[in-house]
């Protein structure tokens, strides 16, 4: 299972990085939040995508900053298109 997710940072308006949240970003989603990632379709919030998104730039390597401080430079988070879609 994978969750994909479009990130438009704060410092670089109208680009958008695409993030893959694999099967190890959504334990710590769950972990974090104690709700089950298959609850995300009849409650989601936006701090749980964005949490996701985190979670993923994490684990790449992409960002070291801890989530609160991470989310500050982020200007928007949105579902990818499914590129088998």
């Amino acid at each position: 299972m994978k969750i994909n997710l479009q990130v438009e940072y704060s410092d670089k308006p109208g680009e958008t990085k695409e993030v893959t949240c694999l099967a190890s970003d959504m334990v710590k989603f769950e972990s974090h939040f104690n709700i089950s990632i298959a609850n995300l379709e009849k409650d989601i919030k936006i701090t749980h995508l964005l949490f996701l998104a985190w979670a993923s730039e994490s684990r790449t390597k992409a960002t070291t900053e801890p989530f609160e401080v991470w989310v500050d430079g982020v200007e928007s988070v949105s579902a990818a298109d499914d590129p088998k879609a």
